[in-house]
């Protein structure tokens, strides 16, 4: 019997060593790793530049706390806004933890402009987390329900509906901020139209609303940008970021820009662990290394052929529905639920994942290569043509 808590259906299988996109289980076999442990493995597994730097890192100091200056942070910090335009950094420790600071920012701007039961815009089957509040940001009530009462405040509009936000706009007067993931991962790799996040982000502008954007999930080149934002010009006042920025250790950061820059003084939020000096140097060698390797334009390379290689084996095909995502977060929807396709695939020696029950989602490392990602097609489309006709 197992002393873990029953919060996960994991599969029978565990993995004990990784190189670049390949794991390999206990028993010595091994499998391409198409899912890279939920968007968070960008670099893959044990890359060698990585493993120096955190092993050097804690040889000299693992944590201090924020008591004190941390010069890493400091230095994360400045990367990330040079790289975004950001103006500001809070370090935090995960994706959920990062958005809660959102929420919190959001609230404290609309306070302190006056308005006292602070509301923010959030999307039908958006994931910000599982923390209460981010609970409730959240658009699926199978994760919600059983943890009522939830955190009031939010106001739910269907995704890519601008109208919605705008008829939203005409009767609440308490709104102070959109949240919006520009590719949502967890509600089935759906993609914000540019027109829907140019329009947004001139409301929010408008309305005087903050316009903050989760990329959790999307951010640190995952979609061959650095961050999703970037595909539709339009530069956020919040960010969410964590998932790839570590390349496995825990990081979350929440940047800030324009009206949200100086909302939090010091008190109004914290971290025991956030940003410490291990944490920091892993995701600023994460950043050098993707830099250094090209992993951007091979993110949009590797997402392009896979997508295109997808397109051209199943486009047509009955039960197929679409084939969508950005770089190398993609997602392929099927007319009815398809887990079963999660066990089938690592029987093949494929890992990949099913998110909102009918959709086959990939976010493979972004070091991947033409050899891999021909792989990943030719155990895919099979499976998926199987599993259709049975």
């Amino acid at each position: 019997m197992s002393h873990l808590m029953n919060t996960y259906a994991r599969l029978p299988i565990a993995f004990t060593r990784g190189d670049g996109a390949w794991l390999w289980d206990e028993s010595g076999r091994c499998y391409l790793d198409a899912l890279a442990g939920i968007a968070v493995n960008g670099l893959g597994h044990a890359h060698p530049r990585l493993v120096k730097a955190i092993a050097d890192q804690a040889a000299l100091l693992i944590h201090t706390s924020n008591i004190y200056r941390i010069p890493h942070q400091e230095q994360l910090a400045d990367r990330l806004c040079n790289l975004s335009g950001m103006a500001q950094a809070f370090f935090c420790n995960s994706g959920a933890e990062a958005n809660e600071a959102a929420i919190k920012l959001a609230r404290l701007y609309g306070h302190q402009r006056g308005v006292d039961i602070p509301n923010i815009i959030v999307m039908e089957k958006a994931w910000h987390g599982r923390t209460i509040a981010t609970l409730s940001a959240t658009g699926s009530r199978k994760a919600q329900a059983g943890f009522e009462p939830l955190v009031a405040g939010f106001v739910r509009v269907p995704y890519n509906d601008l109208d919605a936000v705008r008829a939203v706009a005409e009767h609440n007067r308490n709104i102070v901020a959109v949240l919006l993931e520009p590719i949502q991962g967890e509600g089935g790799v759906n993609v914000a139209d540019i027109a829907y996040q140019q329009g947004l982000h001139a409301l929010c502008g408008e309305r005087g609303w903050l316009y903050m954007v989760d990329e959790v999930q999307s951010g640190i080149g995952r979609t061959g940008r650095w961050f999703a934002f970037e595909h539709a010009g339009v530069k956020p006042d919040v960010m969410a970021l964590a998932k790839g920025l570590g390349s496995g250790v825990p990081i979350g950061a929440c940047l800030a820009d324009g009206a949200a820059v100086d909302v939090f003084k010091p008190g109004n939020h914290g971290t025991t662990f956030g940003g410490g000096p291990l944490v920091c140097v892993a995701a600023l060698t994460t950043l050098k290394i993707m830099e250094d390797q090209g992993l951007l334009a091979n993110a949009a390379r590797q997402g392009a052929r896979l997508k295109g290689g997808f397109k051209a084996a199943l486009n047509g095909l009955q039960g197929v529905v679409e084939i969508r995502g950005q770089g190398l977060m993609l997602g392929i929807e099927l007319d009815r639920p398809c887990g079963d396709i999660v066990k089938q695939a690592l029987e093949a020696g494929l890992l990949v994942n099913v998110t909102s029950d009918n959709v086959v989602r990939l976010l493979p490392p972004l070091i991947l290569d033409e050899a891999q990602a021909d792989k990943i097609i030719s155990i895919l489309v099979p499976l998926i043509k199987r599993f259709l006709s049975a």
